[in-house]
């Protein structure tokens, strides 16, 4: 099946989607910034360019799109029917650099954590997610930490 626009049509439609300032990561920085920390965002000297960085807890979030990213918990992770060639090459390759640049920070002292888009869809749970989030910051244990954590994950939520 080809695809329903044609070229100029979707390079616009391509063009609208949000890399930086997502509603996403609008809802984990608001939620942060109520209890009381302080961050910068889109830290360009950081590999992967991290959405929020935490310069006084070396804690470098990343909040992902589960489409972009391929977030094989989630129905939104799924790779496209049409075109399936070019999108495994392109999710993979996405991976791959989140790998890569997970690793660098963490060798830079840095704890990396992975806040995925289909965390935040259930507005009930927002506040508890958020203060999980404060207890691996204040916790300081875990250099890497995916919320939802894959180990505790109802799949029939996401």
């Amino acid at each position: 099946m080809g695809d329903v626009f044609d070229k100029a049509k979707r390079s616009s439609v391509m063009s609208h989607i949000r890399g930086k300032d997502t509603k996403a990561e609008m809802i984990v920085r608001r939620g942060l910034f109520a209890l009381g920390y302080r961050y910068r965002i889109h830290v360009g000297r950081y590999p992967g360019t991290p959405d929020i960085v935490l310069g006084k807890y070396r804690v470098a979030i990343f909040v992902n799109g589960c489409f972009w990213h391929g977030h094989e918990f989630c129905r939104s992770g799924r790779i496209p029917s049409s075109n399936v060639g070019f999108w495994t090459r392109k999710i993979a390759r996405n991976r791959e650099n989140d790998r890569k640049n997970t690793n660098t920070l963490i060798k830079m002292g840095f704890r990396v954590f992975v806040v995925w888009e289909c965390a935040l869809r259930n507005k009930s749970n927002l506040p508890a997610l958020i203060l999980s989030i404060d207890e691996e910051i204040r916790k300081g244990s875990n250099s890497y930490v995916e919320f939802p954590d894959p180990e505790n994950l109802d799949i029939g939520s996401v």
